[in-house]
């Protein structure tokens, strides 16, 4: 049973490092940033954060080494890269997709695990504060570095929307002043319960092919 018990392991690293990249190509185009100005930038703050760590510190217990997460980011980084050369197929630019910054991320909590000993739940709760803090930050570096949003939806407009993504006025600075607080704040939260059910989500497998 080794061997179904490996490849349901290696099967839920693929999916979620997929996951990811499709949920970096719905949420991490300039259009969506255009559209919901700094909301889509807290959203997407919060979902990036719980996929990587997620996934993360699923395949970091699996092999019980300090670095796996880190390479699980790589492979994420890589996915999307790969995927945004479907966007250029269509004609759009090859940056027309914002790839997030998630390697740095995972490194702290590479380096949480590694300086607590292996320490699974000190991983969990400060490796996934970490995580939830640092996140945002470095993709708001990297949104400063890239292309005038404005410039690409005017230049590359999306033919069709569906309702629930139908665009609506920014309202920057009328609920909250900063962005990248807010989604370092609201990701570090969540990024604890999350990195606890990858946690629970090793236990299981074993049970479950035992």
């Amino acid at each position: 049973m080794v061997w179904l018990r490996r490849t349901t392991h290696y099967l839920f690293i693929v999916v979620v490092a997929v996951n990811s990249t499709l949920l970096t190509i719905n949420a991490g185009d300039y259009i969506f940033y255009t559209d919901w100005a700094w909301t889509s930038f807290v959203v997407f703050s919060i979902s990036q954060s719980t996929m990587l760590v997620v996934g993360a510190i699923y395949y970091m217990l699996f092999t019980g080494v300090p670095g796996t997460a880190t390479y699980y980011a790589t492979i994420m980084t890589i996915y999307t890269w790969v995927a945004k050369g479907a966007w250029f197929a269509l004609g759009y630019p090859y940056d027309f997709v914002v790839t997030p910054v998630w390697i740095p991320s995972a490194m702290l909590l590479d380096l949480t695990y590694w300086a607590t000993r292996r320490n699974k739940h000190a991983a969990i709760i400060i490796g996934g504060t970490l995580v939830g803090l640092s996140l945002p930050i470095f993709n708001m570096i990297n949104l400063l570095l890239v292309r005038d949003p404005l410039e690409m939806a005017f230049k590359y407009p999306r033919p069709t929307l569906p309702p629930y993504m139908t665009p609506i006025e920014p309202q920057v600075g009328k609920f909250y002043n900063s962005p990248v607080a807010l989604g370092s704040g609201a990701a570090a939260v969540l990024s604890v319960p999350i990195a606890a059910l990858g946690a629970k989500l090793n236990t299981w497998t074993y049970r479950w092919m035992a």
